[in-house]
């Protein structure tokens, strides 16, 4: 039997902007499981778009042989799974991003268990992967309504369905929760020893690279480093401190506001028996929440919990607020407010808001367009909020992407120029639904330190997260949901102790 199966040899892409500073060598062998890891922007998934076949080279070559020793085609071999796939679904190639809590707007979606159908001629396999990840309870919900968390589920699974010999995930646990993380990793391992199934992992972070890993490739600043087996790379602290090293100072006092409060108000939202329902499913029962003023909370709970239908409510996405008793900023919804009028004294970001910015403009309109609530800098921002823009910019450490495409940079950085986004105007609510989410260890200190700067007594804050160390110190509420009913615990920070 060849041992060897995908070899990338000498490799330089054919366009000068994704070259690395050197070319790409690479070897697979059989029975290998690899993890790919370094900071956001190091061109982790240029180099898997050169393995799969997706950059034409300009020189050098990317070979695949069989069993045999044949050679073949890497996309018979090889399949690859990333959070922009979603896009390549016909059924949410035309959708837009409040399309999910627009239950009526007349365009019905397949549900999930269909699409498996489509793509498989094995049912009895579609049923083993689906029970093996604990993902049953989706077959029969519209794929538009599924959660970040769902979806990267679906897609995983949609790839599993196709019996690749290699699977290559981009960050596959991030949007998931502890439960599914380690379901996760048990299925790799299921599967590697029933069908030989070799895993590729795209990771920013050492701590998301599981046992089953055999080797790591490090790369930075478009360079690709020696590989080396998982546990001497565990074990080396210095490749670890070259990869992510600690970040720079950062100057706090462009943080601090001056004058008075200039929008007055005692509560950021107050939710009276609020109820969620998309036909036969209760998304929220009897909810009541109330965020005062300065207040900081922690949102927790499963994928599919409700917790980005709860969010959608108070950024003015949902329209089953106004069938709702809800206060936003002392005033009662429905009360003859735009929502305009909401969403400017919000700064909100979302893996969701994330999969559907696809915006053609520099890095620079984007955080901009946070000035305005779309989705596009669809109006000119005046001297002032440039100059702004490019502050917050430069305090998530994407200042030097201003004039670069959004849709040409990685995600990691993408999601910093929208958290810088969601920063520009100071708004007196921030909505940060998982920001973390896809970040190295390096930034995730750097926008952990930016978010306990910047909420000070007179902001309020709502913390998504699935990992519990990544909440930030100034949280000291938490609001739980769970899928049978929900659950409201209010825990002191300096406690170890939770009451209800």
């Amino acid at each position: 039997m060849h041992n060897n199966i995908v070899t990338v040899e000498n490799a330089t892409p054919r366009l000068q902007e994704i070259t690395f500073s050197r070319p790409v060598n690479w070897r697979i062998n059989r029975g290998e499981h690899w993890a790919v890891t370094g900071p956001n922007g190091a061109g982790k998934t240029v180099l898997i778009d050169i393995l799969t076949g997706k950059h034409a080279l300009k020189s050098g070559r990317v070979v695949c042989s069989g069993h045999t020793g044949a050679e073949q085609p890497v996309s018979s071999v090889v399949k690859s799974v990333s959070f922009t796939d979603i896009y390549s679904l016909a059924d949410l190639q035309n959708s837009y991003y409040q399309q999910r809590w627009n239950a009526g707007d007349g365009q019905e979606y397949p549900p999930v268990g269909e699409l498996f159908r489509n793509g498989t001629e094995a049912p009895d396999r579609m049923k083993f992967l689906t029970a093996s990840f604990a993902i049953e309870d989706l077959l029969d919900k519209p794929v538009n309504l599924l959660s970040s968390g769902e979806l990267r589920k679906f897609l995983i699974v949609g790839a599993l369905l196709k019996k690749p010999q290699i699977l290559v995930l981009d960050n596959p646990y991030i949007g998931l929760d502890k439960k599914s993380r380690d379901i996760l990793n048990a299925l790799f391992v299921r599967m590697s020893r029933l069908e030989g199934l070799q895993i590729v992992l795209v990771v920013s972070n050492v701590s998301d690279i599981p046992e089953m890993i055999t080797h790591v490739l490090p790369v930075r600043d478009k360079t690709v480093y020696e590989a080396v087996s998982r546990k001497k790379f565990m074990q080396n602290s210095d490749l670890h401190n070259m990869l992510f090293p600690c970040q720079e100072n950062l100057d706090w006092d462009l943080l601090k506001e001056d004058g008075e409060i200039t929008v007055p108000f005692e509560n950021a939202l107050i939710f009276k028996n609020v109820h969620i329902r998309y036909g036969k499913r209760t998304i929220l029962d009897a909810l009541d929440w109330h965020v005062k003023r300065g207040e900081k909370w922690a949102l927790l709970g499963e994928n599919g919990s409700g917790k980005s239908t709860l969010l959608s409510l108070v950024a003015a996405d949902n329209p089953q607020a106004y069938a709702n008793d809800i206060t936003l900023f002392d005033r009662k919804r429905g009360s003859g407010e735009s929502i305009w009028d909401i969403k400017k004294h919000i700064g909100y970001i979302s893996p969701e808001m994330h999969l559907y910015y696809r915006e053609n403009v520099s890095c620079r309109d984007i955080a901009g367009s946070g000035f305005f609530d779309t989705t596009g800098l669809y109006r000119r921002c005046t001297d002032g909020q440039k100059a702004e823009a490019l502050l917050w910019m430069r305090l998530f450490g994407v200042e030097h992407l201003k004039d670069r495409s959004f849709l040409t940079v990685s995600s990691g950085e993408q999601r910093l120029v929208l958290l810088a986004r969601a920063f520009v105007k100071r708004p007196d609510l921030l909505i940060l639904d998982e920001p973390l989410h896809g970040l190295d260890s390096s930034n995730k200190k750097r926008v952990r330190s930016i978010i306990e700067n910047y909420c000070t007594d007179r902001k309020s804050l709502i913390y998504v997260t699935h990992y519990e160390h990544e909440i930030p110190s100034v949280v000291d509420k938490r609001l739980r949901l769970v899928k049978e009913h929900t659950d409201l615990l209010m825990c002191n920070r300096l406690d170890t102790h939770t009451t209800k």
